[in-house]
């Protein structure tokens, strides 16, 4: 699994990052966002794109699991 550290950047940082690694890998990909904003725009794009989406509160941001 393929894991995307996007915590504590701005927007569209994150969004950008999200986009390269589903891009660049077929498995699974985590990304990991500090701002529920953050979170809501990586599923979003995810899901746009046909790929599932689950989404966990962490102690410092959220997890977005991408399949």
């Amino acid at each position: 699994m393929k894991e995307v550290d996007a915590r504590g950047l701005s927007c569209p940082e994150p969004l950008m990052l999200t986009a390269e690694a589903l891009k660049k890998f077929k498995e699974p990909v985590k990304v990991l966002v500090t701002e529920p904003h953050q979170k809501m725009n990586v599923e979003k794009y995810a899901r746009d794109h046909g790929r599932k989406v689950a989404s966990s509160e962490t102690e410092d941001g959220f997890a977005v699991m991408i399949e």
